[in-house]
């Protein structure tokens, strides 16, 4: 693959599963973000559940369920009840001046204890008809349940999706107030059963008992509106509410499809309440803020028989009766049906349900399209690690910002699903990152093999783009080590080759490897030594320091070889010598670039600093000190070492000389008297050679051979030159530089 395919990939990859991402939440395919969603928001009415309130004070209607405890159970026995006991308990409701009492049960089917029931047992024949005329004309307790509910507002049920039984006479159809019917969220059944003729015509509501689950089972909602073949009906707890507002229908308002971002099929907006407009979802449904289940809620069925309840908790209040056993699984834990529908009327009367915004899905949506799209960027930008770093402030502002709305507003804003949509984009870019990294490492290696450094092949292998093969001029530091007197070594070992061959790799590694360590990377490598780079192909902006650290580096690792290899022996039981390297060093201008071919990248420096690195360490011997650079080298590492000049020559390709200076220690040795006596008196010795002073240069350099640390093959070199220019005096316009070793 071509860079630019490796670089399309590393963020076409990551965008196309952001895209899906957000094709997956978008859809809800597999329930998947719903799923998510419940366990957010189960998780924050968990840690702030909606503070209980008796919702007389501000509705001016308290909400209670009649409880099916174990003691109602003794009293009245088994559930279900006779409709006798559910008449007799509504009568006792009515006595202690409840407002309503609401069945959250289906009553479809008569009770067998009707008296009409024992007609087919009467025996035939004029004696037994008037038996069967009273029988005929008592009231079961069917009627009597149904005499009931007409002295106390009374609110059943009906079951949508129902077949084969009592058709439901709807009797207040729902309405819709707007410019547009929201009634396409709303769900459609076409059949239902109703409760049985009496108890329908005697209860001032009637609504669906129809609930709404998620897909975990859970009941999150309340739904207040279906339809029943295109016919709008309520549901259970819209009835109660329209019957304690009096009303003959109950209205819900359309949003006209304009709450979305950008336009959606309109849906319900609110239900109006006294003093205020409840938010619910496009189908009509709330989203039910628990608070979980209150002892202040619950009044014992047999404790109300008994007579043992305090007026004032049934005063104009609404009562549910639900059966026992049935419980929901809810964000609040499991519940009983009555308790579900109870919260849910609190959350009407007080408007306090919980709100999601019919926009809050576009708005997450856009958030994850936003913030993944940034990250991405960073990421092919920047590298995973500022992608990271946005990933995890991206993820702490969506989790703030959705508990923040929860906490101050309850409002439902869905924190977690763009949050693991952003990790999972992260981790597949990450993926791609590290394979393309891996490739790259090692097309890397195998390429230039040992010429880089480990943390050069890195850096190259996550940013391809360091390495520029095109060609970059930049001003280079080139060192060049080789094996001093190399031909009479190999000589010595004309009897023993592969001892020699032994001894270089012994020598020669160990210093390439420090050239390495400090940043270098290796150039020419031939049979007497090596040579290394700084500043390309990565910047180093202390080239030259590094360059003359790692030289010296070598003048210690070449000694602690030397102590081993002197005490080995070739074959004819010789020991070996020990091995001297010069290293000759040069700052300047260069061209660094290379090419790839048959899997390999050839990667170099051109310039005066490779031609004078190499003179300069052929050179060197005759200096005595065993590291030589040139003054740009001397200038840009001088507050790192000690630096003695030794020549001014004409030492590379032009005519030009260059001053050469020995670098003999640390900026301590610099300091100590010992050297400055030196310097002082080299410059005294190099000032007098330029003005042809040859007297005066010979007595310098006589004093100078006492001083400690003076190279004695460096002052003979220049006490012959001065006898040479004695004899072959240079010229009244001479530059004070030696050019007669290059003829």
């Amino acid at each position: 693959m071509s860079a630019q395919g490796k670089a399309i990939a590393t963020w076409a990859i990551p965008a196309a599963v952001l895209v899906i991402l957000l094709a997956l939440l978008a859809s809800d395919a597999g329930t998947v973000a719903t799923r998510l969603r419940g366990i957010l928001f189960d998780g924050y009415q968990h840690a702030l559940p909606r503070a209980y309130q008796d919702t007389k004070p501000r509705a001016g209607f308290a909400v209670r369920t009649l409880d099916v405890d174990k003691a109602s159970l003794e009293r009245f026995g088994p559930w279900p009840w006779p409709h006798a006991t559910l008449a007799a308990l509504v009568r006792d409701l009515k006595n202690a001046h409840a407002a309503m009492v609401v069945f959250a049960f289906p009553l479809e089917t008569a009770d067998p204890a009707t008296p009409k029931s024992l007609l087919s047992q009467i025996p035939t024949g004029a004696d037994y008809d008037a038996v069967r005329t009273a029988l005929a004309q008592m009231n079961g307790p069917d009627e009597t349940l149904a005499a009931s509910l007409s002295s106390l507002a009374a609110v059943t049920g009906f079951t949508l999706g129902a077949e084969n039984g009592h058709r439901p006479a709807i009797r207040a159809p729902l309405r819709f107030t707007g410019n547009r019917d929201p009634s396409g969220h709303v769900p459609q059944f076409a059949q239902a059963e109703g409760a049985i003729p009496a108890v329908e015509r005697n209860s001032l509501g009637i609504g669906a008992l129809n609930l709404r689950f998620d897909t975990d089972g859970k009941v999150r909602r309340m739904p207040l509106a279906f339809r029943l073949n295109n016919l709008p009906v309520p549901s259970l707890a819209a009835e109660m509410l329209r019957v304690l507002a009096d009303q003959k229908q109950l209205a819900l308002k359309s949003d006209d499809g304009d709450t979305g971002l950008i336009g959606a099929l309109p849906g319900i907006a609110s239900v109006p309440v006294e003093n205020a407009d409840v938010p619910t979802a496009p189908d009509g449904s709330i989203w039910i803020a628990y608070s979980g289940d209150r002892v202040e809620r619950r009044i014992s069925a047999a404790a109300l028989a008994d007579g043992k309840v305090a007026a004032a908790r049934l005063d104009n209040a609404v009562v549910i009766l639900g059966p026992p056993g049935a419980t929901l699984e809810t964000p609040d834990g499991p519940r009983d049906i009555a308790s579900v529908y109870a919260e849910s009327l609190e959350n009407l009367l007080t408007d306090t349900p919980l709100r999601r915004p019919s926009s809050s899905i576009e708005a997450e949506l856009i958030c994850l399209a936003l913030f993944g799209a940034a990250m991405i960027f960073l990421f092919v930008r920047f590298g995973v690690l500022w992608s990271g770093l946005f990933l995890a402030a991206s993820v702490a502002l969506l989790g703030f910002l959705s508990w923040r709305l929860y906490a101050a507003d309850r409002v439902l804003l869905d924190g977690l699903s763009p949050s693991l949509a952003l990790a999972i984009t992260f981790a597949t870019g990450a993926l791609v990152r590290a394979n393309a990294v891996r490739n790259a490492r090692m097309r890397v290696r195998e390429a230039f093999a040992d010429s880089l450094p480990a943390a050069t092949i890195e850096q190259i292998a996550r940013r391809p783009e360091l390495l520029q093969l095109d060609g970059v001029s930049r001003t280079v530091t080139y060192l060049r080590a080789g094996v001093r007197d190399f031909g009479g070594l190999a000589e010595t070992f004309k009897d023993d080759p592969a001892a020699f061959t032994r001894l270089m790799q012994r020598v020669l590694v160990p210093l390439m490897d420090v050239a390495l360590a400090r940043g270098g990377t290796i150039d020419r490598l031939t049979a007497d030594g090596f040579s290394a780079f700084w500043n390309a192909p990565l910047d180093d902006p202390e080239h030259a320091i590094h360059a003359c650290e790692a030289a010296n580096a070598m003048m210690e690792t070449l000694a602690k070889i030397n102590e081993v290899v002197t005490h080995e022996r070739r074959n004819d039981g010789v020991a070996f010598p020990p091995v001297e390297v010069g290293i000759g060093v040069s700052t300047s201008q260069a061209i660094a670039g290379g090419f790839g071919a048959h899997g390999r990248t050839a990667y170099s420096v051109t310039g005066d600093c490779a031609v004078v690195a190499s003179r300069v360490q052929q050179l060197s011997a005759q200096y005595g000190p065993a590291v030589i650079v040139t003054e740009d080298t001397r200038k840009a590492a001088e507050r790192g070492f000690a630096f003695l000049e030794v020549d001014y020559i004409a030492a590379g390709a032009h005519e030009e000389p260059v001053k050469l200076y020995a670098m003999l220690g640390s900026p301590v040795m610099r300091a100590s008297p010992k050297f400055r006596a030196l310097l002082t008196f080299h410059d005294h010795i190099f000032q007098s050679l330029r003005t042809q002073q040859w007297e005066k240069a010979q007595g310098l350099i006589e004093q100078c051979r006492q001083l400690s640390g003076a190279s004695q093959k460096l002052y003979d070199l220049h006490l012959a030159r001065i006898e040479y220019f004695k004899d072959n005096p240079p010229g009244a316009d001479w530059d004070g530089a030696f050019r007669q070793i290059l003829r």
